[in-house]
């Protein structure tokens, strides 16, 4: 079932008012939702596996797009490209990007700054909790670890995005470029592989974080 990762309903409400605690929501967004945020969703997930098994359930990583191909399956480049990483490509459908999946979710990383905008002009106070991957990254690669909390797993990721929004204004990319991860669709999948290793990459450093665990070789 889609959205199901470790234990909890695809349903369960995240970062919206009234939301359980111990539920943290991640949304990847791209244009499609069949290449680049399905590959960025199950890295993630199997990411977080490797690192706290469990303990990674109240981490939710979902994906959509801003042009969703309602029900379609996962480009098979991606799928391919998945399976070589360990991550499992099984029972995606691709989904349009809809004001609930903003409202649930609780940090929303997004291929690029268009897509970052789009996210931001549909309202529900989410500049805040949205950036783009390759900009989280590389914010969090800024952040002192040490000290965020050692509770929980939601707990940290909380404070980590919270950490992330305050440094924003301050570390800014080298150059716009620096911030995209362009679109496979249609490419050879040595294009995919190339782009599923930029999205392994940013996401690792952002694991580890969420995680406080890295990852072993």
């Amino acid at each position: 079932m889609r959205g199901y990762d470790g234990g909890l309903p695809a349903s369960a409400p995240g970062g919206g008012p009234g939301s359980p605690s111990d539920v943290f929501r991640v949304l990847h967004v791209c244009t499609g939702n069949v290449c680049r945020s399905p590959m960025a969703e199950r890295l993630m997930r199997h990411g977080l596996a490797l690192r706290v098994g469990a303990a990674g359930a109240g981490i939710v990583v979902e994906s959509a797009g801003t042009w969703g191909h309602e029900g379609a399956p996962m480009e098979a480049h991606a799928a391919a490209v998945l399976t070589e990483f360990g991550a499992d490509p099984a029972g995606f459908v691709g989904r349009e990007l809809l004001d609930d999946h903003v409202i649930d979710a609780d940090l929303v990383l997004t291929a690029t700054r268009d897509h970052r905008a789009q996210v931001i002009s549909m309202g529900h106070a989410a500049g805040l909790r949205t950036f783009t991957l390759k900009e989280f990254t590389r914010l969090v690669r800024a952040i002192d670890t040490a000290t965020l909390p050692d509770g929980s797993v939601t707990e940290r990721a909380r404070a980590l995005v919270q950490a992330a929004a305050a440094l924003r204004g301050w570390l800014l990319a080298p150059s716009p470029e620096a911030d995209e991860v362009h679109d496979p669709y249609g490419a050879p999948v040595g294009y995919f592989r190339s782009i599923g290793e930029e999205i392994q990459g940013a996401l690792d450093p952002v694991v580890t974080a969420l995680t406080g665990v890295t990852a072993t070789v």
